[in-house]
């Protein structure tokens, strides 16, 4: 008889788990294999709330000056260069954070790297009070702009608490609910502002005033985040690297996510669904207030519904990822993203050619927005399958990837550049033709034992042969691939419904049970010996 789960240390080896109580299953990893959102005894469902809380509010800090931007404007005297620039810097500052905090995630945990971030960017957020001239607003969104890193550690918190089977899901919820507060910004901070101003105080002392609300957002949730998660399903980073963590060679795994194509080609396609939705945050409130001469609460209101559909749409694209890899393994997924993003830049260029009437610029401002974050929650679909060693430093280097877009489409289209003079609706037209270029390079990307959008698997690849390539004899020796080689097994349901079928057949284990993730843990054993 084979040797129970409990006794090897998987799924349910977990220590104080508990079936009934939590709602959901494990898996090998001890990763859960559903998401009850009210389960908080549970480690994954804390670190879900707390990861996806955190974001949200990096995002509010980030664009609340966006929000305010008409009137920080008058009271500074800025020129369009002036806030143009400033947008630039709002999201180049988050570029080499995101490469390093992917790093960060892979040596001390994502608890400490959204802690981390939160007290280091706390400063910049209260001293948006003090700015008095250009230099001061530049600089100012640059640091808070740096705060959106945390979304890496969203991404990457939520790859190591939940199995490969609902991961999609999971990070397009989680990254989705945080990217709302680019939404709720637009909303909120207009309305924290005039309240401030009605209390007596003068318009150009009341939006210094706002920025007082995110700081105090972000010294809480870092205090919330250090006393009630854990990194992993298993205990703290800080316990796992006195063992196997620590004997792990940092620059080979750097090495190995830069020489994965894969990374490279989702990186830029990220920096056209991310980067889109930073450069619409970044501008939206204005246009509406400019274009159609509304007053900067309703614009506030109007360009809010832009990030508020990530309320459900990128949790829509991550479930779309879901359900193509459910029935058509990665070839699914790639085919999903593939479709949301390549309607986003036709929506783009619609939405630039219907400037003359409000109606209808909300009402395709609401479907491009719709089909922008289902893109970015099937981006992160794909991403977990690039390379489980290198898993932080490729969710790092994809999120960059988005800030990097935004600062490259802003400045071409968006900041007022003297060799391209445009209007803000010709740039949403180029920048929909750059979105449609972008996506075709998704055709390029192909696993071994998987295929590709258009290119057949190689039959005799293994997802075995893929995960384990990143590690050196020496490393296999001393069993430091052995979380590779668990998440190889539990990927292989990427084969599509019908390969997956054939593969546990012929191990005689029926799919979805508890037997299932004994012959995992048997083969794992057998591979490492």
């Amino acid at each position: 008889m084979v040797e129970s789960l409990e006794a090897r240390g998987y799924g349910v080896g977990m220590p104080g788990y508990d079936r009934e109580k939590w709602g959901f299953d494990l898996d090998g990893e001890n990763k859960a294999k559903g998401l009850i959102l009210w389960k908080l005894q549970s480690p994954h469902v804390r670190a879900f709330h707390l990861s996806w809380t955190s974001f949200f509010t990096s995002f509010v800090a980030a664009f609340a000056m966006a929000a305010l931007l008409p009137v920080v404007r008058q009271n500074l005297d800025l020129t369009a260069a002036d806030i143009g620039a400033s947008g630039i810097a709002n999201v180049v500052g988050a570029i080499g954070a995101r490469v390093i905090i992917g790093a960060i995630c892979d040596t001390v945990g994502p608890r400490y790297g959204v802690a981390g971030v939160l007290l280091l960017i706390a400063p910049s957020v209260f001293c948006a009070s003090l700015i008095v001239d250009r230099g001061g607003i530049i600089a100012v969104r640059f640091f808070m702009g740096i705060g959106i890193c945390i979304f890496v550690c969203n991404q990457f918190w939520s790859g190591t608490m939940f199995s490969p089977n609902c991961v999609g899901t999971v990070n397009a919820t989680c990254g989705g609910w945080g990217n709302l507060g680019g939404g709720v910004t637009q909303l909120i901070m207009p309305l924290i502002y005039s309240g401030i101003k009605q209390s007596g105080r003068p318009g150009f002392t009341a939006w210094r005033w706002s920025f007082m609300v995110p700081g105090a957002m972000f010294l809480l949730l870092a205090m919330m985040t250090l006393l009630f998660a854990q990194d992993t399903p298993n205990g703290s980073y800080r316990d796992l690297r006195k063992t196997r963590a620590a004997q792990i060679d940092g620059k080979k795994t750097l090495l190995a996510a830069l020489k994965n194509y894969r990374t490279w080609v989702l990186t830029l396609n990220y920096g056209y669904c991310f980067g889109v939705e930073l450069t619409i945050n970044s501008i939206i409130v204005s246009y509406f207030f400019d274009q159609f001469g509304l007053t900067l609460e309703i614009a506030g209101i109007v360009g809010a519904v832009f990030g508020l559909m990530n309320l459900f749409c990128r949790s829509a694209g991550g479930l779309a990822s879901d359900l193509g890899g459910k029935y058509f393994g990665m070839r699914g997924r790639l085919w999903a993203y593939f479709i949301l993003q390549l309607c986003a830049g036709a929506l783009s260029i619609v939405l630039g050619n219907v400037d003359d009437t409000l109606g209808g610029t909300i009402a395709v401002m609401i479907v491009f927005s719709a089909f922008v974050q289902s893109a970015e929650g099937a981006c992160y679909g794909v991403v977990p399958f690039v390379s489980r060693r290198s898993y932080g430093v490729v969710a790092g280097m994809v999120g960059a990837g988005g800030n990097t877009g935004s600062a490259v489409t802003q400045a071409l289209f968006f900041a007022d550049n003297p060799g391209l003079k445009m209007s803000t609706q010709d740039g949403l037209v180029w920048m929909g033709v750059m979105i449609m270029a972008v996506t075709c390079t998704l055709c390029s990307l192909h696993w071994p034992a998987w295929g590709g959008m258009l290119t057949p698997a190689n039959p005799n690849a293994t997802e075995e042969d893929y995960y384990l390539s990143d590690w050196d004899p020496e490393e296999v020796a001393a069993n430091l691939h052995i979380p590779s080689l668990r998440f190889a097994m539990e990927s292989k349901s990427m084969r599509g419904k019908a390969n997956y079928a054939k593969y546990m057949a012929e191990n005689s284990v029926k799919e979805g049970s508890e037997d299932s993730d004994v012959v995992i843990a048997k083969d794992i054993k057998t591979d490492s010996q």
